[in-house]
């Protein structure tokens, strides 16, 4: 199954996140279809940045979004 989530990037007590579009057998740090955006939780307020366009193609194809992936996309705006 396509699963949209979060891989973690940056540096140790400092994360950064990348939102992918992965298939849900590879690792996390594994190979990706698609990278669809970014969040950065340690700036006030963290950022966001998602490319509508794309989430809405991918999960209209049947991608799986990750709980928090899913929270992040409402914040966004993207899906009510």
């Amino acid at each position: 199954m396509v699963k949209i989530r979060l891989m973690r990037m940056g540096e140790k007590r400092n994360p950064f996140y990348r939102v992918v579009v992965a298939d849900e057998r590879n690792a996390q740090h594994g190979n990706f279809i698609a990278q669809v955006g970014t969040y950065n939780p340690t700036v006030e307020p963290s950022a966001i940045n998602l490319d509508a366009d794309e989430v809405k193609k991918w999960l209209a194809n049947g991608a799986q979004p990750t709980e928090t992936v899913a929270k992040l996309i409402k914040r966004a705006g993207i899906l009510d």
